[in-house]
């Protein structure tokens, strides 16, 4: 059984596919790759961390499934009350930045089957190893469930979730094999703007003592960060205290990007933020952003480039 494997990427689409694709949602969690052997169960991040310890309800739920060997592809996610999966309520969960937290309360969406009983299944096409998950996961459960494939078509498919104000869903070609990387074999369509931005810095809250009232941010182009702006709305006034502990923490001599204001105090670009927003303007500047959740950039959390 390969020890990991790079993950198969979702390339961003405006026009879901015609015909000869698979439809499901698109979750709003953490990509993980959960290894199943007779003996042990390792969680693997999308950059390659062994998160085990920080899913204990996963790794118990994984265990069960056994004795057999086995890879999952899939995310983490917390549900709301919705039953949508929410970003911000996983990282509540895992408690932010260095493994303080687990989250006892996240389930696992399995998508994929990369590997089974000995046999490695990344060369077959994608409707083969859906049947063969399905029937790994026959028995479902309340922690390991399988990821729904939505039947018909996929423009009312994708209307349905905006509607129910779902991320949006990912198409995937039946006929591909699972590759690594972003092939387009799979294609994400989102129902609203969602990017990554290197956080760079914060401004001080003048209202709430110890919080930040905005993350600096930025984009990249080519070799350099750029600021792209600021965020001030989606965070309650405790986690814009956690995220001033947080960032103060990590300061830096230089700043990372070139802006100049009386009242921004830089840090190290360590950490992506996921907003949300309705465009990027002509001058670079995102409009209408709200913070979603914060990822850690040495899990290779994909940011967003401008044009050079």
């Amino acid at each position: 059984m390969p020890d990991r494997v790079e993950p198969c990427l979702a390339l961003l689409a405006k026009k879901v596919p015609a015909c000869d694709w698979a439809f499901e949602i698109k979750w709003d969690g953490y990509r993980l790759a959960v290894h199943v052997e007779p003996s042990s169960v390792r969680i693997l991040t999308r950059g390659g961390h062994d998160w085990t310890h920080r899913f204990p309800a996963i790794e118990a739920a994984a265990k069960a499934l056994g004795p057999t060997t086995m890879i999952l592809d899939g995310e983490a996610v917390v549900l709301d009350e919705a039953g949508r999966s929410n970003f911000g309520m996983l990282q509540a969960a895992l408690g932010g930045r260095g493994g303080k937290r687990v989250a006892g309360e996240a389930l696992f969406f399995a998508f994929d089957l990369l590997y089974f009983d000995g046999h490695d299944l990344r060369g077959m096409e994608q409707q083969e190893r859906r049947q063969i998950l399905e029937d790994a996961l026959h028995d479902g459960g309340s922690i390991i469930r399988l990821s729904d494939e939505i039947e018909g078509d996929g423009a009312a498919i994708l209307a349905q979730a905006c509607k129910f104000m779902l991320e949006g869903i990912i198409a995937k070609n039946r006929r591909a094999p699972y590759r690594s990387g972003r092939t387009g074999d799979w294609l994400k369509l989102k129902c609203t703007q969602s990017d990554g931005f290197v956080v760079v810095g914060f401004e001080p809250s003048t209202k709430v003592p110890g919080a930040i009232s905005r993350l600096l941010l930025a984009a990249r182009r080519g070799d350099e960060l750029v600021y792209v702006g600021g965020v001030g709305t989606g965070f309650t006034d405790k986690m814009a205290r956690d995220l001033r502990k947080q960032l103060s923490a990590m300061p830096t001599k230089a700043p990372p990007v070139a802006l100049k204001r009386k009242n921004a105090v830089f840090c190290e670009p360590a950490f992506v933020a996921e907003i949300t927003y309705t465009e990027v303007t002509s001058d670079g500047k995102l409009r209408h952003p709200s913070f979603k959740g914060m990822r850690e950039r040495a899990d290779n959390v994909d940011v967003f480039k401008l044009k050079k």
